[in-house]
């Protein structure tokens, strides 16, 4: 993709899974990449510098405004200036009805999925701006675009960032910053470690389940990371020129039908 030797970009939740993927393809196309998550993001930036690119990892809840604004302040004070934003953090807050989940994990989910993305946001649009080339790239959810089982939190956090994206568009096109979301479906990550705290038995139902569901769909199975990112990347380059606003399922078209388990 064109237009990305040199820019500026943050990565939000890039220490594994999708935001990993999206920080070492920006990388590969040319970019100077900040790996932003509260997880340890050296091995992200140790891909990155070993295929001769530039990587920084700063530690950074997004959900603490605080911690965001210093995320943002160092890409800034590291590169000259900031050209993408890519918000890829969020966490799942786990399976549950909403009359049994407990206010803490309500708080937690949104503070992280659409807070979070609110924040980054915020901190990062005046550089965005100043560059004279902004993009973000909000990473949502298929379950942002339709309900799923015991998921309430999750699907309102994600449902909030899909309508906030085109909102973000509306105000921030006129003023050349591009705007769109993203929304996976059945991608093969562990999203937070879910499946890991689950023990070896319970990690392993889970990827039944998660393969079965995946079976389900148009394609058939379960996408990897990297053609997530391989979107993302489009999203930012200058062959999207005529692209903001977009709600973009990247779901091997789980979304068109029917047939869920």
């Amino acid at each position: 993709m064109s237009g990305l030797e040199g820019r500026a970009a943050v990565v939000t939740g890039a220490a594994g899974g999708i935001g990993a993927a999206i920080a070492v393809a920006l990388a590969a196309a040319g970019a100077r990449v900040v790996v932003a998550d509260v997880a340890d993001g050296g091995a992200t930036v140790e891909t990155i510098t070993a295929a001769g690119g530039e990587a920084l990892a700063v530690p950074c809840d997004v959900s603490d405004p605080g911690q965001v604004a210093a995320m943002v302040a160092t890409a800034v004070e590291r590169f000259g200036g900031l050209d993408v934003l890519v918000n890829d953090a969020g966490i799942s807050g786990g399976s549950s009805l909403l009359h049994e989940m407990d206010v803490e994990t309500w708080l937690r989910v949104v503070a992280v999925n659409l807070t979070g993305p609110f924040l980054c946001t915020r901190a990062a649009m005046p550089h965005l701006l100043a560059s004279g080339r902004g993009r973000v790239v909000n990473i949502a959810s298929t379950y942002g675009l339709v309900g799923a089982p015991e998921a309430p939190a999750y699907c309102a956090s994600k449902g909030g960032v899909v309508n906030l994206t085109r909102q973000l568009a509306v105000d921030y096109s006129p003023l050349g910053v591009r705007v769109n979301a993203i929304c996976p479906g059945y991608i093969d990550t562990d999203m937070g470690g879910y499946r890991a705290s689950l023990g070896p038995e319970g990690s392993a139902a889970a990827n039944a389940r998660r393969d079965a569901a995946a079976a389900l769909q148009p394609i058939g199975r379960q996408a990897s990371a990297e053609e997530v990112a391989e979107v993302a990347v489009f999203l930012v380059s200058d062959e999207s020129s005529f692209v903001t606003g977009a709600v973009l399922p990247v779901d091997g078209g789980c979304t068109t039908t029917f047939r869920h388990p």
